[in-house]
């Protein structure tokens, strides 16, 4: 997307960055010339990761970890600092989510997607400025948003709950943290082809069809169309954004035709 690599020299750390939407992101951060910490779970997803990320050349590394342990993302965040440097790009992309009818809805399943998406992004997001603070590091995050925090989704209420409160969360930080000059935005994209999210919610390729049907440009986003405007949003390009949210839905937010 930019003619220059505009984050050589910075280190960029993306967690959910071993598939889908995450892994995009963090290929096209490496092509800027980024150095990318990719965080997961699964360390054999990562391992395969990274491989198909160093293809775009630079510093890329995996951190196996699980989001919802503070004190495991604060040892990561600093073994991510002693390797590449501290982060000053933070890409939130870990998630969890399934369908299911609310009154069917367990406290395990609410818990393991709420723990995922809302603490989760707090505890990196508050271990990783906790650093650039301490090492006078700048701040540029991205919290990967849903439209269903702002519309409500019957099928998936933990989720949409979670990804408002991220929202909320990111408003709330971008006042916060301004005098550091860090920078907090969201970035909801639309149904994504190609990642594990769409597959989960649309498994039957008729359903899909008709969603498509209801978005103006009449197909699904693409995975380097969402990594294209992460970037952007990290970028000086975006200096004096902060507290927003992109949508990027193909205009389905303009309701159906």
């Amino acid at each position: 997307m930019f003619s220059t690599p505009v984050f050589a020299g910075r280190t960029a750390l993306v967690t959910g960055g071993s598939a889908g939407i995450g892994l995009a992101i963090a290929g096209t951060l490496a092509g800027l010339g980024a150095k990318v910490a990719v965080v997961g779970r699964n360390k054999d997803r990562l391992d395969d990761a990274v491989e198909q990320l160093r293809a775009h050349g630079g510093q890329v590394r995996g951190y196996a970890v699980d989001v919802r342990d503070a004190a495991e993302v604060a040892a990561v965040v600093d073994a991510v600092t002693g390797d590449l440097g501290p982060v000053s790009l933070l890409v939130n992309n870990a998630a969890g989510n399934f369908r299911v009818d609310p009154l069917q809805l367990s406290p395990n399943g609410w818990a393991a997607v709420v723990d995922i998406v809302l603490t989760g992004t707090w505890n990196v997001t508050s271990a990783v400025a906790r650093t650039a603070v301490d090492t006078g590091t700048g701040l540029s995050v991205v919290s990967i948003g849903t439209s269903a925090a702002v519309t409500g989704s019957a099928s998936t209420v933990h989720s949409a709950s979670a990804k408002a409160g991220v929202e909320a969360m990111t408003k709330s930080l971008a006042k916060a943290w301004a005098p550091h000059g860090f920078r907090l935005n969201v970035l909801t994209p639309g149904l994504t082809e190609g990642t594990g999210g769409t597959t989960a919610l649309y498994p039957d390729a008729d359903a899909v069809q008709e969603h498509v049907h209801r978005i103006p440009l009449r197909r699904l986003a693409r995975r380097e169309e969402i990594a294209n405007a992460c970037a952007y949003l990290l970028s000086d390009y975006a200096s004096y954004i902060t507290g927003t949210t992109l949508l990027i839905d193909g205009g389905r937010q303009l309701g159906d035709q």
